[in-house]
């Protein structure tokens, strides 16, 4: 659902912002306390955080490409259009069939699981975009070696 508002662009230190409207962020739900949104300012599309300021409404910061984008400047009132982004939940790679045969023969299945999440999706990102099987099973050896060694901050290559 497009959400419309119109504010003026004021100053915050040296950044450029706008407050969002009660109305409009109580719409919206926010992740870690902050509300991604795409959006448009007078005609400028735009992909931003609202940012919770204590005691007030939801801020949208404002760079120098909306500015221009939108042909506005502090101390003038934009047009908005906004829309809250669910899109932001991180890819996912599949693990390859022959990673879990490693993990399972050498009973280091749940070595990889205790991993970070974001250490995992960097090493199944990178195996997943290797071309031949002969790098992939190096690779996936040097990983395996890794974890029977109980490495820290496990990378390959």
């Amino acid at each position: 659902m497009e959400l419309k508002f119109k504010a003026e662009i004021y100053k915050v230190g040296i950044n450029a912002c706008v407050d969002v409207p009660e109305n409009i962020t109580e719409k919206m739900t926010a992740k870690n306390g902050y509300i991604k949104v795409k959006g448009v300012i007078n005609g400028f599309k735009f992909s931003k955080h609202l940012v919770p300021v204590k005691n007030k409404p939801y801020r949208l910061f404002i760079n120098i490409p909306m500015l221009k984008g939108g042909k506005s400047e502090l101390g003038k009132t934009a047009e908005f259009v906004i829309v809250q982004d669910f899109d932001d939940e991180r890819k996912s790679y599949p693990i390859p069939e022959m990673l879990t045969e490693k993990l399972n023969d050498k009973k280091l299945t749940a070595d990889f699981n205790n991993l970070t999440e974001s250490r995992k999706t960097e090493i199944l990102k990178y195996l997943n975009y290797i071309k031949t099987e002969k790098t992939l099973g190096r690779n996936i050896d040097k990983l395996v070696g890794k974890l029977e060694r109980k490495e820290k901050n496990i990378r390959i290559p």
